[in-house]
């Protein structure tokens, strides 16, 4: 039972493959500090991984168990990743680096005809999906896309399977399609990363923190070949969600405006979506600083110095968001939308 000064908070997620690890750190002292609790968690791709195994570990050791589930997770993918004692530091494994031009040729399953998948087996050791789909808080949304529609399908917590999970995090140059009910799934970060309308429509909860690992901007153009298709790829992950952001900030300043009378709209009941609106709190902890000057090929380095590193960072930054900004849960937002989405 969460103590009576602790206050909600919902989260939401980013992926950015590797570059999750920064969030592993951040929930990390989160649940270290021990002010809030979580209703709602809204997590795409390396965020979705981060979600459930929060909720998990929530689940069967409270805090201490979440921060052991998530230590857990992260050190096996650095420990199985396949070329793992190849890398080094933000730079993918030499093996790595030599393959992936073929996946602009040969299909994954051309490429990986045995469908071996790491990951998939460490999910599977570490979660009980059936023990988690029972269990009904925190709320979880994890974002896939339909691969044949592009639409979103967000999977809540009594219906999150493995397969589910994977589908938020699979890149179809990298991984085969998942199926789930005959219906092929790639990453969530097509179509929302994350999705941000779960945390307002399905919770009650008005303070929304975000987890941000791609840039609200960027300080240089790039100019190599590598780094443009990079680019590229990041604006169009961060696009859906720019798109959801500016739509909130949009509609909280309408449904702030009056447009009856006074006297009118003293006697006028307030619509609950509109009343919604009007009460959601903006926070961010961002990571802008640390991730931008890496490389491009950051976000596939699989090695646990590297992992390790971001996640002191994590650490350091959800610190200072703590230190400055922890009052203002329940009362404030720290995040002006306005001034970063319009």
């Amino acid at each position: 039972m969460a103590k009576e000064s602790t206050r909600p908070l919902n989260l939401a997620l980013q992926g950015g493959g590797a570059h999750g690890a920064f969030t592993w750190g951040v929930l990390d002292a989160l649940l270290a500090d021990e002010r809030f609790t979580f209703e709602g968690i809204s997590g795409t791709s390396a965020g979705a991984m981060n979600a459930v195994c929060l909720a998990y570990g929530l689940l069967h050791g409270g805090r201490l168990g979440a921060r052991q589930v998530l230590n857990e997770f992260w050190t096996s993918v650095a420990r199985e990743a396949p070329f793992n004692t190849q890398a080094r530091g933000p730079n993918m494994a030499p093996a790595l680096k030599m393959m992936l031009p073929w996946t602009a040729h040969l299909s994954p399953e051309q490429l990986n005809p045995l469908d071996l998948n790491p990951l998939r087996d460490i999910l599977d050791r570490l979660i009980n999906f059936p023990a988690l789909q029972r269990h009904a808080q925190p709320q979880l949304f994890i974002a896939a896309t339909q691969a044949n529609s592009g639409k979103l399908r967000i999977f809540q917590t009594a219906e999150l399977t493995l397969d589910a999970l994977l589908a938020s995090a699979c890149l179809p140059t990298l991984h085969r399609s998942i199926l789930i009910d005959g219906e092929p799934y790639w990453d969530g970060g097509y179509s929302a990363n994350p999705a941000i309308f779960p945390l307002v429509h399905d919770c009650h909860c008005a303070d929304i923190l975000l987890v941000l690992l791609t840039p609200l901007r960027y300080q240089a153009t790039p100019l190599s070949a590598v780094d443009i298709r990079q680019r590229l790829n990041e604006l169009a992950f961060n696009a859906t969600f720019l798109r959801e952001m500016r739509m909130f900030a949009h509609l909280r300043d309408e449904a702030g405006r009056p447009w009856l009378p006074d006297w009118l709209m003293a006697r006028w009941p307030i619509a609950p979506l509109e009343q919604r609106l009007r009460t959601i709190r903006f926070h961010a902890i961002t990571a802008d600083t640390v991730l931008g000057p890496l490389p491009a090929e950051s976000k596939l380095a699989v090695n646990l110095p590297f992992f390790e590193n971001l996640r002191d960072q994590g650490r350091a930054h959800a610190r200072q968001w703590l230190d400055e900004s922890a009052a203002a849960i329940g009362q404030r937002p720290t995040l002006d939308i306005g001034a970063l989405f319009y």
